[in-house]
């Protein structure tokens, strides 16, 4: 596979504040060249890349030969074999390229598997990275880290899960995000489109809150046996759901949810394949299984409770990407906000207090999770 232009092989920076980076085709290893400058402070280095139009606003780890190094011990297989391309202008991936960029956003090195398996889903074909780069509406990969490396390289599941504080997931979505400036080419008004843009777009990582998860884990839920997983889903920011009645009646608390799931602004009311992710609060979650209650029954649950009259759909959407059998009711049956049950996805995040979130989908991806690979 060849890629003829150079901004199609741009990696970011490498060695003591090297300028951008090109890779040069040799028995399908893509080598960085080097260029030196004198300084490598963070003022220097954010003015170097604002000069070249690169970076995410904020100030960056200079990547050296050393840093870069030993990110890379952390991985396996060659540093400069060509993995995947990145789109919309099918950007080359290389475990170097990421160490990169993973050591650029602040990432300890244990977690540079997370950031290559997140990107490998991203790369998947479901996942439609090109439209998801594309498009106008304010679209971030959300990644969900779960099962033993969630402890090992320092992940946090509880309070504030998706907030600041924590370096693992704080520069393991901001890695993810600079690789898709860098090298997919998600710059906004380039390669991004999106008409607001996001705080997601910075960072947006979690970890399965699995101590807490009163079911089989959500990687095996979707049949992943490994040790350690990544999901990535693609999507809006989280819309909070509060449900704090002292019953803990799971009818009243997925009522709330199928509520915050039924609005029509949403780019998955159109599009029937379009998920949802349901990431339930441990309370929550907990008096939803008191009463015996699956994860399964649980979408289901929502599947027939977040619903909209056909008619009010057809009078909003002039196109509706749904299945047949949607297409072919009657304008006064109710219509779900997605074609499938399954298609409502259930995981455990957080700490205490009676909240959950919903995150929709962009709705034209879907989402990936994908055994932990360096």
């Amino acid at each position: 596979m060849r890629h003829d232009t150079v901004s199609a092989r741009k990696a970011g920076l490498y060695s003591l504040g090297v300028c951008m980076s090109e890779v040069i085709e040799r028995d399908r290893r893509y080598e960085p060249e080097f260029v030196d400058i004198a300084d490598d402070s963070p003022e220097a280095m954010f003015g170097l890349l604002s000069s070249r139009g690169l970076g995410d606003g904020l100030p960056v780890v200079a990547p050296t030969r050393e840093r870069v190094e030993a990110m890379l011990q952390f991985a396996t297989g060659d540093a400069d074999e060509v993995l995947f391309t990145l789109q919309p202008r099918s950007g080359i991936v290389t475990r170097r390229v990421v160490a990169i960029n993973a050591v650029m956003a602040g990432c300890p090195p244990e977690v540079f598997p997370v950031v290559l398996t997140a990107l490998r889903a991203l790369a998947r074909p479901e996942v439609n990275l090109r439209g998801v780069n594309a498009t106008t509406h304010p679209v971030a990969p959300m990644i969900i880290v779960h099962g033993e490396i969630v402890k090992s390289a320092g992940f946090t599941s509880g309070v504030g899960a998706f907030g600041p504080g924590n370096r693992a997931n704080a520069t393991v979505g901001r890695a993810v995000r600079l690789l898709l400036l860098h090298v997919a080419g998600a710059k906004p008004g380039f390669g991004d489109a999106a008409t607001h843009g996001q705080p997601a777009k910075y960072t947006f990582c979690a970890a399965e809150n699995l101590e807490a998860t009163p079911w089989e884990s959500y990687p095996l839920s979707r049949g992943v046996t490994a040790p350690s997983a990544v999901t990535v889903h693609c999507g809006e920011g989280p819309h909070n759901v509060h449900d704090a009645e002292a019953a803990g009646d799971p009818a009243l608390i997925l009522d709330k949810i199928g509520s915050a799931m039924t609005s029509l602004g949403q780019n998955n009311a159109p599009i029937s394949q379009a998920e949802y992710f349901i990431v339930l609060g441990p309370e929550h979650a907990a008096s939803i299984a008191e009463r015996a209650m699956t994860r399964r029954d649980v979408s289901n649950y929502l599947f027939n409770t977040a619903r909209i009259p056909a008619w009010v759909f057809r009078k909003h959407f002039q196109e509706l990407a749904w299945a047949n059998w949607m297409k072919a009711v009657d304008d006064d049956e109710l219509l779900p906000m997605t074609g499938d049950a399954d298609n409502i996805r259930v995981l455990v995040s957080g700490g205490p207090g009676k909240h959950s979130l919903v995150v929709p989908s962009w709705g034209m991806t879907r989402s990936a999770t994908l055994p932990l690979e360096g």
